[in-house]
């Protein structure tokens, strides 16, 4: 039930996604972030479909990320990346305002709303994501940087093609749309999470198979039943914390998990 709720939640934040992009955004010439927004550009300037320019950028990297990448989280942002390039080729392109600067606004703030929901379904948008968490691995940058850095590669892109008051507005809605995520999920807080469980080996070989992340298993003792117990401590961020908990219980309903956040990780953070 739980991967249901979240496939259709997935789903509904890919359709708001796509609301935003062709009722206000799309119309004035103003680009998403990441690699929707390089598909809008396209889908401006040519006469390819956006819906599908967007799924055949991320397809390379969908399949990248499928080696890389936690198997679940993974599955997820596929979803959402075929969600949203099909909404994207069925939902009409309108212009819902005249007003540039408003739509780049509410265009933001919605498209961050519906990235949000599929955030706190453990997915992503795919894109940018992606990459900027692939890079991560293997540098020193925090994702939340390298995001930054891709999406002013897209604004710089959109004011030599479409002017500098439409790479503005982008520019607008990219940071509108972030300070909505932000507030719905704060992806880049880290969480501890101690699992106490008679099953260490059954729940540490299912979290080192669906997520990039190292752990460390300890062996303890129960203070009342003096019974042993397996101790599983691993550092996630915070969109990957459902299926952390998720793979816990399934595999031991009993398990004891204690979650807290983490001020600084100093230290591989990633299994490499």
């Amino acid at each position: 039930m739980q991967h249901l709720r979240n496939v259709g939640m997935i789903i509904v934040g890919s359709v708001v996604i796509a609301l935003a992009y062709n009722f206000l955004l799309i119309p004035h010439n103003i680009l998403s972030g990441g690699v929707s927004g390089i598909a809008m550009m396209l889908g401006i300037i040519t006469p390819f479909d956006t819906g599908v320019l967007n799924f055949l950028l991320n397809l390379p990297l969908l399949i990248l990320g499928v080696w890389k990448l936690g198997k679940q989280f993974i599955t997820y942002t596929i979803i959402s990346v075929i969600a949203l390039s099909v909404s994207l080729t069925l939902i009409p392109v309108e212009q819902f305002t005249h007003d540039a600067i408003l739509s780049g606004v509410f265009g933001g703030v919605i498209a961050g709303v519906g990235v949000g929901i599929i955030f706190k379904a453990s997915g992503s948008s795919g894109g940018f994501d992606i990459v900027a968490m692939l890079m991560a691995k293997r540098s020193n940058f925090p994702v939340g940087t390298i995001i930054s850095a891709l999406n002013a590669v897209v604004v710089v892109i959109s004011g030599f093609i479409f002017g500098w008051d439409a790479a503005l507005n982008t520019l607008v809605s990219i940071y509108a749309t972030g300070k909505v995520i932000d507030l719905i999920h704060t992806n880049h807080i880290k969480l501890t999470v101690t699992i106490i469980t008679a099953k260490g080996d059954e729940v540490k070989d299912a979290l080192l198979a669906s997520l990039y992340r190292g752990l460390t298993i300890s062996e303890g003792k129960g203070g009342y039943t003096g019974e042993r117990r397996d101790i599983v401590m691993i550092v996630i961020t915070r969109y990957q914390l459902n299926e952390v908990k998720s793979i816990a219980k399934h595999i031991d309903p009993h398990a004891f998990i204690n979650i807290t956040q983490t001020v600084e990780v100093a230290g591989n953070f990633d299994r490499g």
